[in-house]
């Protein structure tokens, strides 16, 4: 299955829906027009509460990650363009700082986290066939600037 959820993890099991499926649209496990389950048959799949699955394709689809079709189903958006760039962009940024503050404590240099950077990177770039971003949304799809 595509996607994984650990209860016992720190990270709430609606959240690692959310995660999980849009890793699997970035990683091209899922494409864009591709039907995803009701609530009702991920939630007995994963063995999880429905409630938690409507929460987390409730934020998936504020995030334009999928479409709600009344009557159709749930489907993985054709045009995955996130309304708020600008606010994501600051969270990637305020996540890059906790990054570094970890980094800190771990006395890693700017230099090892630069090539742990590039490290994790060419093997997101391996998992999904050299592409960091999907050009469809106007960002970059090879390794230039990693």
């Amino acid at each position: 299955m595509w996607l994984q959820v650990d209860p016992r993890s720190s990270v709430p099991v609606y959240q690692q829906v959310v995660d999980g499926v849009k890793a699997a649209v970035a990683k091209g496990l899922l494409s864009p027009g591709d039907r995803l389950p009701s609530v009702r048959e991920l939630a007995t799949e994963m063995t999880i509460n429905h409630n938690t699955v409507a929460k987390a394709y409730q934020e998936l689809e504020r995030e334009r990650v999928i479409e709600v079709v009344r009557g159709r189903g749930t489907f993985v958006a054709l045009q995955p363009v996130a309304p708020n760039r600008a606010e994501r962009m600051a969270a990637l940024e305020q996540t890059m700082q906790r990054l570094l503050v970890e980094a800190h404590h771990l006395n890693l240099r700017d230099v090892d986290v630069l090539a742990m950077f590039q490290r994790v990177a060419a093997e997101w770039r391996a998992q999904t066939g050299g592409k960091m971003a999907d050009d469809r949304g106007g960002n970059r799809t090879t390794d230039e600037g990693v």
